[in-house]
């Protein structure tokens, strides 16, 4: 069966994102701006585009977990072949969410199998040359880089799409890829502009390029968030990247070269990890008032030997752990470290929060991955931009194993911490 597919034109008011057919050298595009302005629908499109063309195409749609697929880019693609009253040209397994024409597919797969647990290893994706991750901004960049590494057929040219709305300027995709401009208007925002790269194309915009496609009302309500929710409106209606996320929930802690001598060792915070929640290790010193976070071990595949030796490097003292995770606590305590699980029950993330809110916290430089938690760890929101009551997921792995600890040190009755008084710290790794 012959297939006819039609590519966004000028008609549609994107003509700025035909440059992802035009452009033949980007190994990364980046499909990123203000809501309303179709790059879901584009994506889709050159999905669609690529299964019918004559060259070799294995692709994958992803996100963070797969079960997401559905609604979002296995629907888009749906879509996109009704449209073009070109379904029937294609064998669709709706279980599998896998599209298939020829001697090219496409296939979903979820950095995670659902929220927070293990999926099939991004080994398996070699053979692929063609990756669409649709809110790439919910990835991490560890995710990122091994999937990255995992490409690398010869088959034909390998190309990843990454649709998304504007991350604040701490996140890993505007640091690899965007330089920032300050915007003029709206202060502590800026306008992302594209570091020099052949590999990579950058396709921007806002509602403003797709308004022909887009009803009245839905334009009126997109404005409006200016006057009522001015920080949504410019990051996530205009596309601009804010200093920081929305909802940020922890402020002002400090960065601190090393540990002082002088301060004295607490506890010890554990969040155990596998693939793709990395494990967390941290140490929690007392020191003038104030509490400083080092962290051990940070990573994905860290067995609990591993955290273990890295905890006892550190010195002695009592770890916190995340308790959903018992026998993992029973086998580090049987490598000679006294693990405690966290106390859990009904809003116990929101006094963990709150007990770790009123320290005053440093950080120290080498911790590199709690200090980027804590730039990006906020509260989740739903399509409103409307905050919820719980933190989001992404960067809750190192905070989790900060505030288990100093939640624990923290006395509920009169909401003040009593530490002991210092005493001279030995034995410690810096």
């Amino acid at each position: 069966m012959e297939v006819n597919f039609s590519v966004p034109g000028k008609n549609r008011g994107d003509k700025n994102h035909l440059r992802l057919w035009e452009n033949k050298e980007w190994r990364y595009a980046l499909l990123m701006g203000g809501r309303g302005n179709g790059r879901s629908g584009t994506a889709s499109r050159y999905a669609v585009s690529q299964l019918i063309s004559k060259e070799y195409t294995r692709g994958a749609m992803m996100r963070a977990t797969r079960e997401d697929i559905r609604a979002s880019c296995f629907g888009d693609m749906i879509d996109r072949l009704k449209e073009q009253n070109i379904i029937n040209a294609f064998r669709i397994t709706e279980n599998d969410m896998f599209v298939e024409r020829g001697q090219n597919s496409l296939r979903a797969h979820g950095f995670r199998a659902s929220s927070g647990s293990l999926t099939a290893r991004l080994k398996s994706l070699a053979g692929y040359n063609f990756i669409w991750i649709e809110e790439a901004e919910e990835i991490g960049e560890e995710e990122f880089r091994k999937l990255d590494d995992t490409l690398r057929t010869t088959k034909g040219r390998i190309r990843i799409v990454l649709t998304l709305n504007t991350p604040a300027k701490s996140h890993w995709i505007i640091r690899k890829w965007f330089d920032l401009i300050p915007h003029e208007e709206a202060k502590g925002f800026y306008i992302p502009k594209t570091k020099e790269a052949k590999d990579t194309l950058f396709i921007g915009g806002n509602w403003k390029e797709n308004e022909p496609n887009l009803e009245k009302h839905t334009i009126e309500r997109y404005q409006n968030y200016k006057n009522y929710n001015p920080n949504y409106y410019w990051q996530v209606i205009e596309g601009l990247s804010p200093d920081e996320v929305r909802g940020k929930i922890y402020t002002g802690w400090q960065l601190i070269d090393n540990v002082p001598q002088e301060a004295r060792l607490e506890k010890f915070g554990l969040d155990f990890g596998w693939f793709p929640d990395p494990a967390c290790a941290v140490a929690i010193y007392y020191w003038n008032g104030s509490y400083i976070i080092d962290e051990l071990a940070y990573g994905n595949y860290l067995t609990n030997e591993f955290l273990a030796g890295k905890i006892k490097e550190a010195g002695r003292a009592t770890t916190i752990a995340d308790s959903a995770e018992p026998k993992s606590i029973a086998e580090m305590n049987k490598y000679g470290i006294s693990v405690i699980g966290a106390e859990k029950g009904k809003d116990s993330v929101s006094f963990r929060i709150k007990a770790t809110s009123q320290k005053k916290i440093y950080v120290t430089r080498r911790s590199k991955n709690v200090w980027e938690s804590y730039e990006n760890y906020a509260w989740a929101e739903d399509k409103d931009g409307n905050p919820q009551n719980e933190p989001d997921h992404t960067w809750s792995h190192c905070m989790d194993s900060v505030s288990y600890p100093i939640a624990s040190m923290h006395n509920k009755r009169s909401d003040i911490i009593l530490p002991k008084q210092p005493r001279q710290r030995v034995n410690i790794a810096i």
